[in-house]
């Protein structure tokens, strides 16, 4: 497993003692764990080597003035600094593998989707599944594939509406409803589907589209006005046109993990624009770019992710491919700066290589 670790903010080189490393860490990881402040009379009893509250202040000074720490009110404990964490996560932190019953739990809720089920379906488990284990939200993207068509076929529901079936050539299924043209008929839905049916040879609805642009002169004189319009119709709803600005799919599951033991008023405004995020949709592609840009896991802590800046949260995600070792979608949990990194990263990794090995048998 590789990790790709960004630091937003250049750092100075950083060597602590004995005594400032072990004083560090505690701090760091009792907000992992609990998010609360250590304090230091409560670090003094639990340092391995005889400290007394002062020395251990004397410590602490020491780390607010490299900006590992900041106390978040007059006379309370200590917290580490998005700086603090990255340095811990950096230096400190101990990634290993995933246990074998959390390996063995990831394969078998992503292990029994079928090939021939949708790929939403394999995406919301991987989402549902990454929520339940991280206890963050869990998060998958994948950019708008192109369907290479093997049949396409146009049938009525009511007099001016039609379902639009698409077949990929692994017989992957895409249903939509069209809006009919006025007075159109049987027949000429039947036109319309026999003739984009003839013209199918291995391309997507783009490459389909483009080829019957520049036989436009003959479409018309193969077709009436309305299957004319009715072809240009379902092939701009299949292509996916960006009339709707939406690159691809978001799926994100586990939002009320986020919620969990939050009462202060600005951690509940921190979430709201975390939510506010989530739902933009040029963020989508940019999820992507993140993952694409460096090998394995990429861990984002706080405003390192230009993305989820305002909201101050944590974002780990890895890319995963399909069959020819492309990057089709990124793979993720998105918390708060207290995530469990050890624990996480791993997963993402394990669930984004088990992607990458489903989405190449489609």
């Amino acid at each position: 497993m590789t990790t790709d670790r960004k630091t937003k903010v250049d750092m100075p080189a950083i060597s602590l003692d004995d005594r400032s490393r072990e004083v560090f860490r505690r701090i760091v990881e009792t907000y992992l764990e609990s998010g609360e402040p250590l304090g230091s009379r409560n670090l003094s009893r639990l340092l391995p080597m005889s400290l007394s509250p002062a020395s251990v202040r004397n410590v602490m000074s020491d780390l607010e003035e490299l900006g590992l720490i900041y106390a978040p009110h007059i006379s309370a404990g200590r917290l580490p600094t998005e700086s603090g964490l990255r340095f811990f996560v950096d230096a400190y932190m101990q990634i290993g593998d995933l246990a074998e019953g959390e390996r063995a739990e990831i394969e078998r809720q992503m292990g029994g989707i079928g090939s021939g089920q949708p790929v939403e379906t394999l995406l919301d488990e991987a989402s549902q599944m990454l929520s339940g284990m991280s206890r963050g939200a869990g998060l998958v993207m994948t950019s708008k594939s192109d369907t290479v068509l093997k049949h396409v076929e146009f049938i009525r529901l009511e007099p001016t509406k039609a379902l639009a079936v698409l077949v990929g050539e692994h017989n992957q299924v895409e249903n939509r409803i069209i809006d009919l043209p006025a007075g159109t008929t049987s027949s000429q839905l039947t036109a319309a589907a026999n003739f984009l049916n003839a013209h199918l040879n291995g391309q997507t609805l783009p490459e389909l589209k483009s080829v019957l642009t520049r036989l436009k002169d003959r479409v018309r004189h193969e077709l009436d006005q309305l299957s004319q319009d009715l072809v240009g119709r379902g092939l701009a709803l299949w292509s996916g046109s960006n009339e709707d600005g939406n690159p691809g799919r978001l799926i994100v599951r586990g939002r009320a993990n986020l919620l969990e033991g939050v009462a202060d008023a600005a951690d509940i405004d921190r979430l709201r624009m975390l939510f506010d995020d989530l739902e933009k949709k040029d963020s989508l592609i940019e999820l992507i770019n993140l993952a694409e840009s460096g090998s394995g896991v990429r861990i984002f802590i706080g405003s390192e992710n230009k993305l989820f800046s305002l909201s101050g949260s944590s974002l780990v995600v890895a890319p995963y491919r399909d069959g020819d070792n492309q990057v089709v979608g990124a793979v993720g949990v998105i918390g708060p700066t207290r995530l469990n990194y050890a624990r996480v990263v791993p997963m993402v990794d394990y669930t984004a290589h088990l992607l990458s090995r489903l989405s190449s048998r489609r």
